[in-house]
């Protein structure tokens, strides 16, 4: 595999945010997409994403070939949220492999989870989804959504060799159809796509990002 930028690299810290000031809409009034509740939370949050990136996912769902559909798992995360989630995992690794420094410790956690600060979907711009049936049956894409590098034996990692020709097709399927609508992929995660975030700018050669957190927006929705 190629080298992969991860999310605690300096490069994408360093991408600077033209704030669109764009509302987080609701994935749920999307037609052609369907929404999990796995992840559900009481207020919704998992099922928002900025308007932007919520009408290129739109476009993403009509790319897709006849009788399948996207299935969306989580978009916004609150940053308290995400500030739990990488302490936890940092805290398995740690756990787990008590030698390592803590600077490599964090390398190992952004594998899965960004630093809470740099966040894709802290800024309201990133989706976890995968690919379903129409009647919602999800299709194999070779890990569950979510799967660690250590739980998947790095199967996780979107061009991962060994996972099974109906896997990597499927992955192909979803791919096409998200750049084409212009999202950017996380490579240790095949499931997880942005649009208008540091990483995204990154990844495109955007001069800036489009997005910051958006917990401001939460509140203006809200009221």
């Amino acid at each position: 595999m190629p080298e992969i930028i991860l999310m605690n690299d300096p490069r994408v810290a360093g991408i600077p945010v033209r704030e669109r000031d764009e509302p987080l809409v609701d994935l749920r009034e999307l037609p052609y997409l369907r929404v999990d509740t796995r992840l559900a939370d009481p207020a919704g949050a998992y099922a928002l994403l900025r308007e932007g990136a919520a009408a290129r996912l739109a476009r993403a769902a009509h790319l897709l070939p006849e009788g399948l559909r996207l299935l969306a798992i989580e978009g916004y995360r609150p940053l308290v949220l995400q500030q739990q989630y990488f302490d936890r995992y940092q805290a398995e690794l740690r756990a787990a492999h008590p030698d390592w420094p803590e600077p490599y410790l964090r390398t190992q956690a952004s594998r899965s989870l960004s630093p809470p600060e740099i966040g894709p979907h802290v800024a309201g711009a990133a989706v976890d989804l995968t690919l379903c049936t129409a009647s919602g049956t999800e299709l194999d894409l070779g890990t569950p959504v979510n799967a660690s590098p250590e739980e998947s034996d790095g199967a996780c990692y979107t061009d991962a060799p060994g996972i099974s020709p109906t896997a990597r097709a499927n992955r192909r399927v979803l791919s096409a159809a998200l750049t084409t609508a212009g999202f950017a992929n996380y490579p240790t995660e095949w499931w997880h796509w942005s649009y208008g975030d540091r990483y995204w700018a990154l990844s495109t050669g955007a001069a800036t990002a489009l997005y910051g957190p958006a917990d401001t927006y939460v509140a203006c929705r809200e009221e």
